[in-house]
């Protein structure tokens, strides 16, 4: 018998997935209206479990960058109960004709849509993850364990309970989605041993979770790795969409994982509009680390060391570099990137075209903000990250990728010759 102390949260999801692939769409979608409608009334007992959170994580000298992450608002609340409406309003990912041929022996053979089945979610700070990814694996038809980060643990117990609410209201099995009995680390060593219920592990965290995931986990991987998003300003680009966008890129939110981390310049306009961009950030309370070469442009500016390109800040700190071209531009961020978003902004369509079939990034953009790497902003409603490998999924991770496939084969009595 096994020793694993999570085998009966295992064999309960697993129980429940099966149920999940086979739910109609009208159920699914009212579990998540009924999700929703939890949210909303369990609102006041949600905002106060996560001050716990918040309060707790400042007396350990949490940073600024990581509290934003944990921290949640009414706002943020209505943005996930938002997410969730679209997630209600898009397709159902479950049973869609993806392919169909009929051979010469008159087999008739179909490839559909179906459940991957039971997904283990382990993620950090964000609490907002719960939700998200919840409301995509119930549409999915996959159950879903979820193991959040000690420092978010009321949190995500709280919207667990609504989430488990909202499935009971629909009759749906409240197993369907679960966390973990406790925030011990030891769990996670647990939930990656339990291959005979879970089918695919999703990770969400910075690089030393993702290192362990990927080496102890006993189950198929997908991952999301750290955001050292570029933005490349080439000589051709509009001055006006160059500042706007890169601020947006860096600014708006400086912790999450779309964020700009390094910004690229073009040599001939370093000095020129670089300048201006340079400036805008500064103004706007952006520490900005620069090679010597850009070091006269204003005294504001810092020393940039080799450590900062390759690095995520996750705080109002931008590394720049200067290349000759969107070749060098290219190459840069290939050698320093991981592969999360990254941008060119120009007005020259051949300069743009060799940008976004040459970079390894799952998402490329011309003359758009990173900040646009987000499920939502995709028409997914939601996602539970950025896959950033290159098997099975990339990008924005939302219903179809929650998907795998089945072949389905209609015969008429055919025989295989010997």
């Amino acid at each position: 018998m096994s020793s694993n102390p999570l085998e009966s949260i295992g064999q309960k999801a697993k129980e429940a997935s099966r149920i999940l692939a086979q739910a109609p769409t009208a159920q699914k979608n009212a579990a998540l209206c009924a999700i929703s409608a939890t949210l909303k009334k369990n609102s006041a007992a949600i905002l106060a479990a996560n001050e716990k959170d918040v309060e707790a994580a400042k007396a350990k000298g949490m940073a600024d960058a990581q509290l934003d992450r944990l921290r949640l608002t009414e706002a943020r609340l209505q943005a996930m109960v938002d997410g969730i409406g679209v997630i209600h309003a898009l397709p159902d990912p479950v049973d869609r004709l993806l392919e169909s041929v009929t051979r010469p022996n008159g087999l008739r053979i179909e490839k559909r849509s179906v459940p991957i089945g039971t997904i283990g979610i382990i993620f950090e700070s964000r609490p907002n993850v719960a939700t998200d990814a919840a409301a995509l694996c119930l549409k999915s038809g996959n159950a879903c364990i979820l193991r959040g980060g000690s420092e978010s643990w009321h949190s995500v117990s709280a919207l667990i309970d609504a989430v488990q609410t909202g499935l009971k209201a629909a009759n749906l099995p409240a197993e369907a989605v679960q966390t973990l009995p406790s925030a011990e680390r030891a769990h996670v060593g647990d939930l990656l041993t339990l291959n005979a219920y879970v089918d695919l592990i999703i990770p969400r965290g910075g690089k030393g979770l993702i290192a362990r995931v990927q080496a102890e986990s006993h189950i198929p991987v997908l991952s999301h790795l750290d955001g050292i998003c570029h933005t490349y300003v080439d000589a051709k680009a509009d001055p006006a969409k160059a500042v706007a966008v890169t601020l947006n890129a860096k600014m708006r939110r400086t912790s999450i994982c779309g964020a700009t981390e390094c910004l690229l310049l073009q040599q001939d306009i370093a000095a020129t509009l670089g300048k201006d961009i340079l400036a805008a950030l500064l103004d706007a309370g952006c520490e900005v680390r620069v090679p010597d070469s850009l070091m006269a442009l204003d005294t504001r500016l810092k020393k940039a060391a080799a450590s900062d390109y390759g690095f995520e800040f996750l705080a109002p700190i931008i590394a720049v570099a200067v290349v000759a071209d969107v070749r060098g531009a290219v190459d840069f961020i290939n050698t320093h990137g991981s592969q999360h978003t990254d941008a060119i902004i120009t007005e020259d369509t051949a300069a743009a075209d060799y940008f976004l079939r040459h970079v390894s990034s799952a998402i490329a953009l011309h003359n758009a903000s990173t900040q646009f790497a987000d499920g939502g902003e995709f028409g997914k409603g939601a996602e539970i990250g950025i896959a950033t490998g290159k098997l099975h999924a990339r990008g924005p991770v939302g219903l179809e990728e929650l998907t795998t496939y089945q072949y389905r084969i209609h015969g008429t009595g055919q025989t295989r010759p010997v």
